[in-house]
């Protein structure tokens, strides 16, 4: 198996949108945030051609990046993994995670710290040693079923990067 884990692209200030009174789950992406992670997408199709199964927090700066993820990516529809809000439990999204089958690639949009957090529990027994930047990415490989501290990093790049491989 193949886990495409992908930070959410810039989303509006939190200060800011925690004046209009709506809750921040509601956050949107900003122009120049969706405008990057289109950018950052024509990348990863460099690294990561094809996804069989896309999944996203259903936070609406998340589920926003992954629609955009499902368009360069020509298909599929995102769905919402609620294992992956802020905060999310790591054991749930793996048991989501198993259940996809074995030889798939799934891509998945969250947060930070969160998603260092799950990434950084895939590879190891450590608690948190990977961090993402606004539509930066990594790519986790099992040669069998996914389990805790068991996958295998193949990379990490952070937008800036992923954007670079999209103008080559």
């Amino acid at each position: 198996m193949n886990l495409l884990v992908i930070r959410h692209a810039i989303a509006e200030d939190k200060d800011a949108f925690a004046t209009t009174g709506a809750d921040d789950s509601a956050r949107p992406l900003t122009k120049q945030g969706r405008k990057r992670m289109k950018e950052v997408v024509r990348g990863l199709r460099w690294v990561v051609p094809t996804i069989d199964v896309l999944a996203s927090s259903p936070f609406v700066r998340a589920m926003q990046t992954a629609e955009i993820v499902a368009q360069g990516y020509d298909g599929p529809a995102p769905i919402e993994v609620t294992s992956l809000v802020p905060g999310g439990r790591a054991d749930e999204f793996v048991t989501w995670l198993v259940g996809q089958g074995g030889d798939v690639t799934v891509a998945i949009v969250g947060h930070e710290p969160s998603l260092g957090q799950l990434a950084s529990g895939l590879l190891a027994a450590k608690s948190h040693f990977i961090e993402f930047r606004k539509g930066g990415a990594c790519l986790i490989t099992w040669p069998g079923v996914p389990a805790a501290a068991s996958g295998q990093l193949r990379w990490l790049l952070e937008p800036k990067q992923l954007r670079r491989l999209a103008a080559a």
